[in-house]
């Protein structure tokens, strides 16, 4: 009776283990990657026909992390997630998560695209190596609104990271990165 009670307690804990591990899913052979490299292609497309001054900068880049979609929500303590991919030469190295927190008078939500222009060999190392970049003075913020022309200028070709928010839709004022968190990531279905 005893071997039977504990043979018992062993199959449930078994069995509830293995319902539990087979809720969690690291998107292995769910083809989230390609989905995630469409979202980056659709987001470079974007960029280059809505501002075409920016082409040369992104084509003489050392890398461009695109942030495709990021979600933004808050009410007094805000977040915002994405999932992104970094690209040398156009062709994807590495896949991100965008993270960020933020407490104050906010309210609302909203989505946007960002893109990191890497413009020299160190910034992109830098970035590379970190176990978790985060955007603070290192980048130059160059926020288009309302179809601004940007471009390579004086003060962002001397700039080693060039960031650019775009495509703002929501309720919630403003869009900025700075404090965002890059973590290299697995992608994941979302």
């Amino acid at each position: 009776m005893m071997d039977s009670t504990r043979m018992s307690r062993r199959l449930v804990l078994l069995g509830g283990a293995a319902l539990g591990l087979a809720g969690c899913s690291n998107a292995v052979g769910q083809d989230a990657p390609s989905r995630l490299d469409a979202r980056v292609d659709a987001t470079r497309d974007f960029l280059r026909r809505t501002y075409p001054n920016v082409a040369p900068m992104v084509q003489n880049a050392k890398g461009v992390l695109y942030m495709p979609l990021m979600t933004e929500a808050g009410f007094g303590v805000g977040g915002a997630y994405g999932q992104g991919a970094l690209r040398i030469n156009d062709v994807t190295v590495d896949y991100y998560s965008a993270t960020q927190a933020s407490v104050g008078f906010q309210i609302g939500a909203q989505q946007y695209a960002h893109v990191l222009i890497f413009q020299t060999d160190a910034a992109l190392a830098d970035f590379r190596k970190a176990p978790g970049w985060v955007a603070e003075a290192g980048a130059y913020y160059a926020l288009p609104a309302g179809g601004v022309s940007m471009g390579t200028d004086t003060i962002t070709s001397q700039q080693p990271v060039v960031a650019m928010v775009f495509g703002q839709s929501g309720l919630m004022a403003g869009a900025s990165i700075a404090g965002t968190k890059y973590t290299r990531i697995i992608p994941s279905t979302f």
